[in-house]
């Protein structure tokens, strides 16, 4: 079994079926890609993991227990953290205040407003803080307000705030979005040192096939909201389904 496991998962809104018979298992320690065409239910299914969405039907299993019926912040203490595909940052706070809030929410089950009242005397939450930004090599940006950052620094102190929550299931959602192609290498570079360096998994949603190829172990395609297909790199490139589905016979 895989840390992660979705059986036979279902979801309607309305007359639209978005996901239909979904089964997926996601190998601990791996990086697992989901790609698929715009409206393949990608988001829908990444919703469903982390309890945004309920399934109509199927189970969704993390480490052998149960995700459906939980609260989104009970799940990620079970140890699912999500980036999200617009960067999820306070914009008015420095890049150190929000390194801060998720390492207090970890320690106490929610962020206390006042928290930073009492930050003096919180000499462990400061360093885990500032281990992170240099792992994130952000550090010299600590003082700076995070709605000034670049996009690339953007995702980069996202990501370092959610694994500052130490998680064993990390979801991304197209996380190189909007990017120019140097802050996505940069990326790509900062999410294999992760995986290398890090018991931790990876499942990534995401459209552009460079990031898709340089990461993934295993990929597995959706289309109009079932699986059409799973498995290594080297053969989705030249599956003819995938191609005609998504890739394109040019890609």
């Amino acid at each position: 079994m895989g840390i992660l496991e979705v059986k036979d998962v279902g979801k309607r809104f309305g007359g639209l079926q978005a996901l239909s018979d979904v089964n997926l298992s996601v190998k601990e320690n791996t990086v697992h890609a989901i790609i698929g065409p715009n409206g393949a239910g990608k988001s829908t299914l990444l919703n469903c993991l982390v309890g945004k969405l309920i399934p109509d039907s199927g189970s969704v299993m993390f480490d052998g227990q149960s995700v459906l019926g939980r609260a989104p912040f009970e799940i990620n203490q079970m140890g699912i953290s999500r980036v999200f595909q617009t960067p999820e940052i306070f914009g008015d706070l420095t890049v150190m205040e929000n390194m801060l809030i998720p390492i207090f929410a970890k320690r106490d089950g929610a962020f206390r407003m006042h928290a930073y009242e009492t930050v003096s005397n919180e000499k462990g939450i400061v360093e885990q803080a500032e281990q992170m930004l240099e792992e994130m090599n952000m550090a010299d940006k600590r003082h700076m307000h995070a709605a000034a950052l670049s996009r690339g620094d953007k995702r980069r102190l996202e990501i370092g705030m959610c694994l500052s929550q130490q998680p064993r299931l990390l979801l991304l959602d197209e996380p190189t979005a909007g990017m120019a192609r140097a802050d996505t290498n940069n990326t790509i570079d900062l999410l294999k040192q992760i995986n290398e360096e890090r018991d931790i998994t990876i499942t990534i949603i995401e459209h552009d096939m460079h990031v898709v190829f340089s990461l993934a172990d295993r990929i597995t395609v959706l289309a109009q909201g079932t699986p059409l297909v799973e498995d290594d790199p080297q053969n989705i490139r030249g599956n003819p389904k995938v191609r005609e589905a998504y890739l394109g016979e040019s890609a």
